[in-house]
């Protein structure tokens, strides 16, 4: 009997540990809403919807600040034009 119990607490020690934590981006089998999210802005830029791009950037980064993508759509908001704006336009001195 105690052949059998060291057999089986030798058999859990090396059994391997299930962990819970988030698989990596390459491993993952679905989509995380700020990657929708980032990859719909995306295609509204790329078709010129440039408002519908802001908007979709500015929701990311309400809804899931923490989000990676949260800080990528941060830097393209940052680098863009103000809204309104086209991209090329100066901003005027009030001088």
């Amino acid at each position: 009997m105690r052949l059998i119990a060291l057999g089986l607490c030798a058999a859990l020690g090396w059994a391997p540990m299930q962990c819970a934590s988030d698989p990596s981006p390459a491993e993952r089998r679905y989509e995380t809403p700020g990657e929708a999210l980032y990859g719909l802005a995306e295609q509204f830029k790329a078709k010129g919807d440039e408002a519908a791009w802001r908007s979709t950037l500015e929701y990311l980064v309400a809804r899931y600040p923490n989000s990676r993508h949260a800080k990528m759509a941060k830097d393209d908001l940052a680098g863009a034009a103000p809204a309104g704006k086209p991209a090329g336009a100066k901003a005027s001195g009030g001088k």
